[in-house]
């Protein structure tokens, strides 16, 4: 079997096996991206959760020595649920961002691409790869635009005209010689919606994001979330995808093509007072096989307490309190103090200050304090 037979056979294939979209591209450095990272190291843009050095993840020949091409992977996921939960009064839920909703999509595409993996190397003995979802060093973005699947929008998401934004990605570098698909040209043009949308000015200008302001990465850190941003995340206990909510390109789509990744409500919006009181073995049976569980239940118990009192939620009062009182976790701690001064009542303000005459950590003392301030503005009010 020839290049272009095999090319074929795997396009065949890669529908038989449930890939949404495929497409090929060369291995060469990507000179652009290169470029773009290190300027987003030299201001400080960046997460920290990058994988491996900038040139790692923009030379495919330092992750396979021979590499010629790569295949581009992606899957389409759902944007709605089938059924919308009822957010009562004593019974608030939170969010995971919608990429977090099904199964985890690594062990989904790792799947289907050790799949396609074993079908290349069957009929093409010579076949040498390197299979990547997300993790890898390589930037799965850069790689779905070199081969077409979309184009690299404003918001960073790559877009496709058959599924917006929406999409999982992954790939397969290998040292087969494919020809490669075309890029598709950019869509954005003039819209900024995902500019003017974002919260925190975290898009800088289109295409560049400042990771560090990104409210997607705030809710995945573990330490006391900077209090500009609390508010801002709303119920969000995972992730923060309002710039893709708002593409135009995302307007009325919603695929369900997968069954691995229908969203749980329970799961996919939670109730949060249960979340400030979960172990760890009911966290990993019941969150365990999301993505948004890799932190573990720390970063989301901290954001369910800042969604409860960015909802103000008096209902949760005493249950905060026995957080503030109780749990060992200075972060914790602090930050339920600081949902209690928001929720603002009488109770809350009085449980406190008492607490704070036994706190000997002095971040979550400061917490407590920041939480009477808002007692003050109501006083001054």
């Amino acid at each position: 079997m020839n290049t272009s037979q095999l090319r074929q056979a795997i396009l065949d294939y890669s529908e038989e096996i449930g890939i949404d979209k495929l497409g090929f591209a060369s291995a060469d450095v990507f000179e652009s991206l290169k470029q773009r990272l290190k300027r987003q190291q030299e201001l400080g843009y960046q997460s920290g959760f990058e994988k491996g050095s900038i040139e790692e993840r923009t030379e495919p020949d330092r992750l396979l020595p021979e590499a010629k091409s790569i295949i581009s992977i992606a899957l389409a996921y759902p944007s709605r649920t089938k059924d919308r939960p009822a957010n009562k009064k004593e019974e608030r839920r939170g969010v995971f961002c919608r990429a977090s909703w099904g199964r985890d999509y690594h062990e989904v595409l790792k799947a289907k691409l050790t799949d396609l993996d074993a079908f290349i190397r069957e009929r093409f003995p010579d076949a040498e790869t390197n299979v990547m979802v997300d993790t890898g060093e390589l930037s799965d973005r850069a790689v779905a635009e070199r081969a077409g699947i979309g184009f690299s929008g404003k918001n960073t998401s790559i877009i496709t005209p058959e599924f917006g934004s929406y999409v999982y990605l992954g790939e397969i570098i290998t040292n087969i010689p494919f020809v490669p698909d075309t890029p598709l040209e950019d869509g954005c043009g003039s819209c900024t919606k995902c500019l003017d949308a974002c919260p925190t000015g975290a898009l800088v200008q289109g295409g560049q994001l400042d990771a560090q302001k990104c409210l997607a990465f705030q809710t995945q850190t573990k330490d006391f979330m900077p209090e500009e941003y609390r508010s801002k995340i709303g119920h969000f206990i995972y992730g923060f995808d309002t710039c893709q909510a708002v593409c135009p390109y995302n307007k009325h789509m919603d695929v369900h093509k997968h069954p691995e990744f229908e969203p749980d409500l329970d799961v996919a919006k939670p109730k949060l007072k249960p979340m400030l009181r979960i172990s760890n073995r009911e966290f990993k049976e019941t969150f365990g096989h999301v993505a948004g569980s890799w932190r573990g239940k720390k970063p989301l118990q901290r954001n369910a307490l800042i969604a409860l009192g960015n909802d103000r939620d008096t209902a949760s009062v005493d249950e905060i309190i026995s957080v503030m009182s109780n749990d060992p976790r200075p972060v914790i701690r602090g930050t339920a103090a600081w949902s209690l001064g928001k929720i603002g009542t009488e109770e809350a303000y009085a449980a406190i200050k008492d607490a704070m005459k036994q706190e000997q950590d002095d971040q979550v003392v400061e917490e407590m304090e920041k939480g009477l301030t808002f007692q003050e503005v109501t006083l001054t009010d």
